[in-house]
C-alpha cells in the first residue's frame, strides 16, 4: 500500500492522519491510554516511507492487539499467557556442566527470589527436561497476577513471555523489578552458552536479533503506556 497521508499527529490519546483518526484493523478507534504513546505512534506513521509496511509500525501493532484481540476476551487471553508459569524456563536447570549450572543459578535465582517474595509462592526447581508440575497455589497466584493486568499491559507482556519462555521474567519486566536488558540476557542464557562453546551461527544470530527487536518494542510500549 502506498502512503496515503501527509502528516500524522497525536491528539488527546488518538492519532490523526491528515486530521482523520486512525482505526484498528477491526475498525475500532485507536484510543490510547497516554499522550506519550500517542505521540510515539504518530512518530511511527510520520517515519513511513513511500510504501506502508506494517513491520515499521510495531507500537501501532501492539496497540491494535490490545484493542482488537485482548480487550474483547481479556480473561481468556490472560489465562492462556499465564500457562507459561506451569513450565517456566527459569525452573528448568541443566545437570551439567558445572559452569552452566552456576551461570543459571547466578542469573535465574534472583528472578525466582523476586517472584517468591513478590507473590508469596514456591517455585519447584527441576533438573533436566522432564516436566514436573508447579504447586497449584503458585500457578493460581501467577495466573491471578496476569489476569490483573490491563489490556495494553497484556499486549506487551505477551511477546515478553513468549519470546523468553518465562512468565516470571515477563512479570519482572512489567513491574520494573529488573532491568529489561538483564532479563533479556537471562532468558537467552542457554543459547548464548552454546554459542560460547561451539561458535556463533549466522541464522541463529539473526533470529535472536529479530526477537530482540520485538522484545525492545514491548519494553518501550510498557514505558509509554504508563
Amino acid at each position: 500500500m502506498k502512503r496515503f497521508w501527509k502528516e500524522a499527529r497525536a491528539d488527546d490519546g488518538t492519532v490523526l492522519l491528515d486530521g482523520k483518526p486512525v482505526r484498528t484493523p477491526k475498525r475500532n478507534p485507536l484510543a490510547l491510554p497516554t499522550s506519550a504513546l500517542a505521540k510515539a505512534i504518530a512518530a511511527e506513521w510520520n517515519a513511513v516511507g513511500e510504501e506502508l509496511d506494517p513491520r515499521t509500525l510495531p507500537l501501532t501493532g501492539l496497540a491494535n492487539a490490545a484493542i482488537d484481540i485482548v480487550e474483547p476476551d481479556r480473561l481468556s487471553f490472560a489465562a492462556q499467557l499465564a500457562k507459561y508459569g506451569e513450565t517456566d524456563l527459569l525452573a528448568y536447570r541443566a545437570e551439567s556442566p558445572p559452569e552452566l549450572v552456576a551461570r543459571q543459578a547466578a542469573e535465574w535465582d534472583p528472578l525466582l527470589d523476586w517472584v517468591r517474595a513478590r507473590y508469596d509462592v514456591h517455585v519447584e526447581i527441576v533438573t533436566g527436561i522432564m516436566h514436573r508440575p508447579q504447586p497449584a497455589a503458585t500457578v493460581a497466584r501467577l495466573r491471578d497476577a496476569t489476569i490483573a493486568c490491563g489490556d495494553f499491559e497484556l499486549a506487551a507482556l505477551s511477546p515478553l513471555v513468549t519470546i523468553g519462555g518465562s512468565l516470571i521474567a515477563g512479570l519482572a519486566v512489567l513491574e520494573r523489578a529488573f532491568d529489561a536488558g538483564t532479563v533479556w540476557a537471562a532468558v537467552n542464557l542457554d543459547e548464548l552458552w552454546q554459542e560460547e562453546q561451539w561458535g556463533a551461527d549466522l541464522l541463529a544470530e539473526q533470529a535472536r536479533e529479530s526477537r530482540r527487536r520485538d522484545w525492545d518494542v514491548a519494553v518501550r510500549f510498557l514505558g509509554l503506556h504508563r
